[in-house]
């Protein structure tokens, strides 16, 4: 971790090249994310859907100008899944290959590193440098408790035994990012060995600044309104309340169709953008748009 030690130094020259790489972190965050690198320790980020999460990952990634190895977790997810697989294919072709020439197959030549898939557990675990891959783990508490114990017992030792191949460790042990949505508690036994970070909704200026930085030509004003208009959703009895993603992806609408400011008409041509259930979207209609938005009163 020499290597990463010398290009992150601290926590504040670790927020500025966040910051360069367009992901605005607090300083809270920008902490766990630089314990995490230069401890060589998994850091487990949890917090409501759209708050950042992933991206935080990808933006450690950008920072360390190392590659992102993504595996996104969901229910049913197996070890072997998120490891590797045998190509069966170009094994039966070999095979088919060997019998045209009057040969036996060896079992050592099919089972050999020719014929190994990665996966991105097993890709992260081998990633030759100089720097460690960051591998996000997404959504981990979308697998089971199964998964979730064969992930505790990689991350502990950064290797994994491949029966036909023997023990991989990783010479460069990735840097682990683990998300979770908290649709169920995970074991304390994974939780011992991360650092944990909560990723709380940002504040109304620092959602203003997320958006002028993510979308430039919505400008100042109406990175102000969407902002603003975004928190006052979430203070509906809403099933799915809008995040960070929703308010970029909200005030890249509104510039997209031209709009100047977030007002009434405005709002409901492009609710759909920040609300997902037609239940959300029936409760911003029963608050009224326009108190809603908290500005002007045209008609949709």
């Amino acid at each position: 971790m020499s290597d990463i030690a010398e290009l992150l130094p601290d926590v504040p020259t670790l927020l500025a090249a966040l910051d360069g790489v367009s992901y605005l972190a607090d300083e809270p965050l920008g902490t766990a994310l630089f314990l995490a690198a230069r401890m060589g320790q998994p850091i487990l980020l949890e917090g409501e859907p759209g708050v950042g999460k992933t991206e935080a990952a990808k933006a450690l990634a950008d920072v360390l100008d190392t590659p992102l190895i993504r595996l996104q977790c969901y229910e049913g997810l197996t070890s072997a899944e998120a490891l590797y697989e045998w190509n069966y294919p170009r094994q039966l072709l070999a095979i088919r290959l060997a019998e045209a020439r009057g040969e036996a197959p060896r079992e050592a030549d099919l089972f050999s590193d020719d014929y190994l898939l990665e996966r991105p557990l097993l890709a992260a675990l081998g990633h030759p440098g100089p720097r460690p891959a960051v591998l996000l783990i997404d959504e981990v508490d979308r697998g089971d408790d199964e998964f979730e114990a064969f992930l505790f017992e990689l991350l502990a030792e950064s290797a994994v035994t491949i029966p036909e191949l023997g023990t991989r460790r990783a010479a460069y042990p990735p840097v682990v990012v683990l998300t979770s949505n908290r649709t169920r508690d995970l074991h304390d036994a994974l939780k011992r060995r991360c650092l944990y970070h909560w990723i709380d909704y940002p504040d109304v200026g620092r959602v203003a600044a997320i958006i002028r930085r993510r979308v430039p030509a919505a400008g100042e004003r109406l990175a102000a309104q969407v902002a603003a208009g975004v928190h006052r959703l979430r203070g509906l009895d809403l099933a799915k309340p809008p995040g960070v993603a929703e308010a970029i992806s909200w005030a890249n609408a509104l510039q997209v169709l031209g709009a100047a400011e977030l007002d009434a008409n405005a709002a409901r041509q492009t609710m759909g953008t920040v609300l997902k259930y037609a239940e959300d979207l029936q409760a911003a209609r029963a608050a009224d748009v326009a108190a809603v938005v908290g500005h002007g009163s045209g008609d949709g």
